[in-house]
């Protein structure tokens, strides 16, 4: 290896053997696909090995590339370790990136810690709202919360508590025939979830007028009388739009996790930044439920 080549050089190299294409490469890296393009033909140039085969829709890697992926795969895994190790070395001034269901982290986290920053001096809190599973071996955060026990190897995870999903609804169809009931769900992959599953059963024949992964969207949508939806009680409970509708099988509580990378659990403010979360779930035990 020339004395020059870096770890960044190499990254692109792995995000597109991963991904098999430019586009797929740079949704991954955030950047654009012409820079991964360039930065992959820098790297081929400066070690003289023609790493992938370009097609018009993907790129393939040549046994040259095929050879060298693995090695590179254990230079990033160290690079990884570095970062989370430099990390965690840092004092109390700094970030701390949590990854949270959309709406738990707008509706219940937030509102919970904006009243405690004098208990987080110095540290600047990167909340990310996102529905899919941050992957913290990769540094995409320093602390994930999740609606079930994580089975990813090597991650230290924490139970905080349970919150409910219920079936709500507008006032006004209770008054109307339950043939004629339509419903609010989500869409792939989330349909699988076990509220989500409760509600296909109760549904059954009738029909779903609206999908989203956005539970956000769920509940304005319901609270506009658009059908019935399974809904957080820290969420729809005191909405004055919506009734909940009981039934069997209901409420359906899922478990909070929290999940750290066990490297990044030595950094004082990120362990500080959990306690407060467990502290604001295990509070809230009867908001949640």
């Amino acid at each position: 290896m020339s004395p020059s080549l870096a770890w960044d050089d190499v990254r692109f190299f792995v995000a597109v053997a991963r991904e098999g294409s430019l586009s797929g490469a740079a949704r991954v890296l955030n950047v654009e696909h012409s820079t991964v393009a360039r930065r992959v033909a820098a790297l081929e140039a400066r070690i003289g090995v023609r790493l992938f085969d370009r097609m018009p829709r993907s790129w393939t890697l040549t046994s040259e590339g095929e050879a060298l992926l693995a090695p590179a795969e254990r230079l990033e895994h160290e690079a990884l370790a570095f970062g989370r190790a430099a990390k965690a070395a840092m004092n109390m001034q700094g970030t701390v990136r949590v990854s949270a269901p959309p709406a738990f982290a707008s509706h219940f986290l937030i509102p919970q810690l904006a009243g405690q920053t004098d208990r987080w001096p110095g540290i600047t809190l990167d909340v990310v709202g996102e529905v899919r599973t941050a992957n913290l071996h990769r540094q995409e955060a320093d602390l994930a919360l999740r609606f079930m026990r994580p089975d990813e190897p090597g991650l230290a995870a924490r139970r905080l508590g349970e919150l409910s999903f219920r079936l709500y609804a507008a006032p006004a169809w209770l008054t109307r025939s339950e043939a004629d009931w339509r419903f609010l769900g989500y869409g792939e992959p989330l349909g699988d979830v076990p509220h989500q599953r409760l509600l296909a059963d109760i549904a059954g024949a009738r029909p779903f007028v609206l999908r989203s992964n956005d539970l956000a969207a769920l509940h304005h949508a319901c609270r506009a009388g658009l059908g019935f939806a399974m809904l957080p009680s820290f969420l729809a409970r005191a909405d004055s739009a919506l009734v909940e509708v009981p039934g069997a099988d209901l409420p359906v509580l899922r478990e909070i996790w929290s999940v750290i990378h066990p490297d990044v659990r030595r950094s004082a403010r990120v362990r500080l930044m959990a306690d407060l979360i467990a502290e604001a779930v295990q509070a809230s035990a009867a908001i949640l439920v």
